[in-house]
């Protein structure tokens, strides 16, 4: 079996992080992917962050209701505490899933995050626990100029698309899927349903649901 970890704050999970884990099993072949949202990332500040006991609702219901078994929460994370580390998460799934595995797990991110990929704590880890899929993603730039709805980077960390990634110079072996991600940003979602805006088509019609019963944001 082959399964790829896909980590974020999922503020909400959108069509964005919906396709893009199509894509993962359709073009690339991968039998699972496994939403893994974080507790407490090392180098952002939430901003409008909702309890993570709705962040995982709403990724459960969204696999729920797509009924392949293509798509799985994996609550390791919320369930740790504390600061959310990805060589962790990579050491405690890669036992979890022992004996199931074909090939090693992936891990995938954003292109502006692999930017900053060197910044993070045992990068090396990382890339020799997982192969890193990285996906091209356009910047919010709105999002970015809103900052009462924006996460904050911390510590030396730049923040979202303020780092250009350079593949060539990218020092870990990586697959890299030019197809960029749709760009709709839970940072947008989240503004837009403060605002009182339209946001019904950007989300999954289980987390839009959710949203509305449970009057997030």
């Amino acid at each position: 079996m082959k399964v790829a970890v896909f980590g974020g704050t999922f503020n909400p999970l959108h069509i964005g992080h919906a396709m893009l884990a199509d894509t993962i099993v359709r073009e690339l072949g991968y039998d699972k992917v496994l939403f893994v949202p974080t507790y407490q990332p090392p180098h952002k500040e939430f901003s409008k962050i909702v309890d993570a006991k709705h962040r995982m609702a709403m990724i459960s219901n969204f696999c729920a209701s797509e009924g392949s078994g293509h798509f799985e929460l994996e609550p390791c994370e919320v369930e740790r505490g504390g600061i959310s580390y990805t060589s962790d998460t990579l050491e405690y799934l890669t036992k979890k899933y022992e004996g199931k595995l074909s090939k090693k797990l992936a891990f995938v991110m954003g292109d502006e995050v692999a930017a900053e990929f060197s910044k993070w704590r045992t990068p090396q880890k990382v890339s020799d626990l997982a192969d890193l899929i990285i996906v091209h993603r356009y910047p919010d730039v709105k999002a970015m100029e809103t900052s009462l709805y924006a996460n904050k980077p911390t510590g030396d960390y730049k923040g979202d698309f303020s780092v250009k990634f350079d593949l060539k110079n990218f020092n870990f072996p990586c697959i890299y899927l030019e197809t960029p991600m749709l760009p709709v940003s839970s940072t947008d979602i989240r503004r837009r349903i403060s605002e009182g805006k339209s946001f019904r088509y950007l989300v999954p019609p289980a987390v839009f649901d959710y949203i509305i019963e449970n009057r997030l944001y």
